[in-house]
């Protein structure tokens, strides 16, 4: 059974940075699986679930253009975890922040990203950003 855990979420002022960590387990990593897509989502309270960044197993990555150029994902495969580096915090980027996976045969990251996730059977419960203004 996959497991997604999130971790590094908090508190910050405006115009801070945070990094979120993901830890991956309990898939069967073999050749079928050697394709695979992992993204970060997030949630604000009232909102619906959106896109924040997502990467593919080629290295490709896709961003939300809301945080473009404030945010980026990456992983490290030796240690099973994905991570998301954010700076110049917004109060708007107030959300719980999910982290989510595909092993195995999917669609491109890029309609992960589009449509929240959507299609995605692996997620973890979340860690929450707030940001104050």
């Amino acid at each position: 059974q996959v497991q997604l855990v999130e971790s590094g979420g908090g508190s910050v002022q405006s115009g801070g940075s945070l990094r979120l960590s993901c830890a991956a387990s309990g898939y069967i990593y073999s050749s079928s699986y050697s394709s695979y897509c992992m993204g970060w989502f997030r949630q604000a309270p009232g909102k619906e679930r959106e896109g924040v960044a997502v990467i593919d197993s080629d290295g490709s990555t896709s961003y939300a253009d809301s945080v473009k150029g404030r945010f980026t994902i990456s992983q490290d495969n030796a240690k099973n975890t994905l991570y998301l580096q954010m700076n110049s915090l917004k109060f708007e980027d107030t959300a719980m922040y999910y982290c989510a996976a595909v092993f195995g045969a999917h669609v491109s990251g890029a309609y992960y990203l589009k449509y929240s996730g959507s299609g995605m059977p692996y997620w973890g419960k979340g860690t929450l950003v707030t940001i104050s203004s």
